[in-house]
């Protein structure tokens, strides 16, 4: 590019940023006198990496326990990358099933990370050490990832949420309070010994509850389900279905199995330790075969749901 081309691009810019700063009744003179003086952006500043590498404090001295803190951040962060993806599928998107593709993709993707990375949690620490920690850490449980829950009220309708009794029984259109009361993971967070919840699920629901409300509400018929059964189900699309149907597994079987493998591992081996989850019901709670969630039900055959959990190959994820 020529000294004459790049000096008519640099006025070309200016303009468009006078243009920006009038629009805001701002002076751009001003603006520049402040790029003059701003600091180079670095990685570690952008990334907050300093804030980011002090945020793991243990509660013991085991060194393993850093292994826990640093995995369930590292999940949270994919959660994460999940939500941007749904919240602009859900809302700010277009009619365009080119995009939705992509994006149920991505979101696909992030969970078979997930579901893959949980070999951290089974083979990452030492048995040994995670029992001992493990108790230092109660009431707190992994269940109270109120991303994972707001993850699955955003992708189907509440009623594929709630407990298989419930949903088999329900009749009419519930509120969405009363659905939100019924989601299936709280049959899961109650007393062994007297059936009343759990201090873990009495603190989620007060930190909670009325987010989780607020967010039905709010996604109510812009669910991924919703979306899909509003603009795309008519394309009778193989590609994208398939898709739908891996995403469908990943979340609500590869990863609670992934789960009940680590908790087996960790917790089966002595009949007290079930205290370290809480006092939750996790051998009734976690193996998919159980709630049968799943969510987007009218993709599978009768056939697949009824076996629904029982093995993980339903169906296999398209290649990425």
């Amino acid at each position: 590019m020529s000294n004459s081309e790049k000096d008519q691009k640099i006025v070309s810019q200016i303009r468009k940023l006078e243009e920006k700063y009038e629009a805001m009744g701002q002076d751009l003179s001003s603006y520049l006198d402040g790029l003059l003086h701003a600091d180079y952006l670095t990685y570690w500043d952008y990334i907050h990496l300093d804030t980011l590498l002090s945020l793991q404090t243990p509660r013991t001295g085991f060194p393993d326990e850093k292994i826990f803190i640093l995995y369930h951040q590292i999940t949270e962060l994919y959660f994460q990358l999940i939500r941007n993806e749904m919240k602009q599928l859900s809302f700010d998107d277009a009619d365009e099933i080119g995009l939705f593709k992509v994006r149920i993709k991505r979101i696909l993707r992030y969970w078979k990370h997930l579901v893959d990375s949980f070999e951290v949690m089974i083979d990452g620490m030492e048995p040994s050490q995670f029992l001992k920690f493990r108790m230092a850490l109660l009431p707190a449980s992994g269940f109270q990832s109120a991303q994972y829950r707001l993850i699955e009220i955003g992708s189907t309708s509440l009623i594929n949420l709630t407990d298989k009794a419930y949903r088999e029984s329900v009749h009419g259109e519930p509120s969405v309070e009363l659905l939100i009361d019924n989601l299936y993971w709280k049959r899961g967070a109650t007393e062994l010994a007297t059936s009343k919840k759990t201090l873990t699920l009495r603190q989620f629901e007060d930190k909670y509850h009325r987010e989780f409300i607020q967010f039905g509400e709010e996604i109510k018929h812009r669910t991924i389900w919703d979306v899909y059964q509003q603009q795309y189900e008519k394309h009778l699309d193989e590609e994208l279905i398939e898709l739908m149907r891996a995403l469908d597994q990943e979340a609500n079987v590869k990863w609670p199995l992934s789960h009940f493998k680590s908790a087996t591992r960790y917790l089966q081996r002595e009949p007290d330790v079930i205290a370290a989850t809480g006092g939750t019901n996790w051998q009734k709670y976690l193996p998919p075969r159980f709630q049968m969630v799943t969510f987007f039900p009218g993709l599978w055959s009768e056939a697949e749901l009824d076996r629904w959990g029982k093995s993980t190959d339903v169906v296999a994820a398209p290649s990425q």
